[in-house]
């Protein structure tokens, strides 16, 4: 039954928990001399495997008998009759990977990412669950039905399963456990532009806070409630309090008046001598209510040279 192709290898996961990678495979030496083996077992060589190929995820190949011995031969004969029917592949393990993108469920063992196919055998149990043969720093690592795996476990490392994850992912969403990928994106997409939306409304009011407090402030400067050199700090102090009571904090203080020269009082009256006077802040301030009340025009000028601003009286 020469001509019949069958299947060498492929990414399924076998009895001892771990996986080879077909991707990873290397079968350029061993179609150099495409030995088939019987068991895996050196000196007994059956024929070898021709048209081998590494396509769609698995290693195929046509075996041929040489019925050179008589192993060879009866091998052919239960090969045709169906009685041996199984191929297994031995390799070198190159690397190895315990990679969540590389793990599936149910593995206990580490990926093989990398290897080297060095012989393909007729085996009476086979498949990728129980009979390959790999070779690790060369020491033979036999997968058949009664051997010893050397291949490290994963630690009990916990498999992630795709569905629970989205399943889990969904529900904190608020969307039933059945939504697909599609619904999780587009409700994902909401949230953040929701967070994006309210994020932009607080800066806005935020700025707008701020440009309330600063105008509180620079009236009660003009005001000369407090000084020009207190503008920040009382900013901050808005900030922290709010506009309404930063303005009654503000009505609570008496505008503030310099007074560098005093006139006292003689023989009891009082007079204003206004030509000495060159800003607002040089009247005592027992003059300063005669002024306004006498010399208008003469109050109004001191006031602008003092604070650069017209006063109405």
């Amino acid at each position: 039954m020469n001509g019949k192709r069958v299947r060498i290898s492929n990414d399924s996961l076998n009895s001892y928990g771990s996986r080879v990678l077909t991707e990873g495979m290397n079968v350029e030496q061993y179609q150099r001399n495409p030995v088939l083996l019987y068991m895996h077992e050196r000196g007994n060589v059956i024929g070898f495997v021709k048209d081998l190929k590494v396509e769609d995820g698995e290693v195929t190949g046509e075996l041929v008998f040489d019925e050179a011995t008589e192993l060879s031969k009866r091998c052919k004969k239960q090969y045709e009759f169906g009685s041996l029917r199984m191929v297994s592949v031995g390799i070198d393990i190159l690397e190895l990977s315990d990679a969540d993108e590389h793990l599936v469920q149910g593995q206990t063992r580490p990926t093989v990412t990398k290897s080297k196919l060095f012989e393909v055998s007729l085996v009476d149990i086979g498949s990728n669950d129980d009979a390959i043969v790999l070779k690790k720093n060369g020491t033979v690592i036999n997968l058949g039905k009664d051997g010893e795996c050397l291949l490290p476990l994963l630690n009990n490392k916990p498999q992630k399963s795709k569905d629970m994850d989205q399943k889990i992912i969904a529900l904190q969403l608020g969307l039933p456990e059945t939504a697909d990928e599609t619904a999780i994106s587009t409700k994902i997409a909401e949230l953040k532009a929701s967070k994006d939306n309210e994020e932009k409304l607080r800066k806005e009011n935020e700025t707008l806070q701020l440009g309330r407090i600063t105008s509180v402030v620079e009236k009660a400067i003009a005001e000369k409630r407090i000084g020009a050199d207190k503008k920040e700090q009382f900013v901050e102090l808005g900030k922290k309090v709010g506009v309404e009571d930063l303005e009654k904090t503000f009505e609570a203080m008496s505008p503030q008046v310099k007074l560098s020269a005093v006139i006292g009082h003689q023989g009891g009256a009082s007079t204003v001598t206004t030509a000495t006077y060159k800003k607002l802040s040089e009247v005592p301030s027992d003059k300063l209510e005669e002024m306004r009340e006498k010399q208008p025009e003469e109050y109004k000028r001191l006031y602008k040279a003092e604070y650069g601003m017209e006063c109405e009286i």
